[in-house]
């Protein structure tokens, strides 16, 4: 039995490589419960400086967050939005806003 031609004559294709796997940067982080924020370094107490209104920011705090509380309850999950906090934290590199 004769083999076919046609497997021999077809060009050899390349299996294209993926992509090298990146991290995704979430939209939101959570306070973190004790240590130094993963993405930042930055404390629990010196992000909720950032976030919450108070003495230190002029009560307009530079980094947006969002309390996910039901409603007529004090607790519940804060989320920074950490595009927010990373341009703080670009401006104070750059000089743009008071330490």
């Amino acid at each position: 039995m004769a083999k076919s031609s046609t497997a021999k004559n077809a060009p050899e294709r390349e299996t294209p490589t993926p992509p090298p796997l990146v991290p995704a940067r979430p939209e939101f982080i959570r306070l973190p419960l004790h240590g130094l924020c993963p993405w930042t370094g930055l404390s629990r107490s010196k992000l909720n400086e950032l976030i919450l209104p108070n003495p230190a920011n002029g009560f307009r705090p530079p980094v947006k967050s969002v309390s996910l509380a039901p409603l007529g309850k004090t607790k519940g999950v804060r989320l920074i939005y950490l595009e927010s906090l990373l341009d703080c934290l670009h401006r104070h590199s750059q000089g743009g806003e008071n330490s």
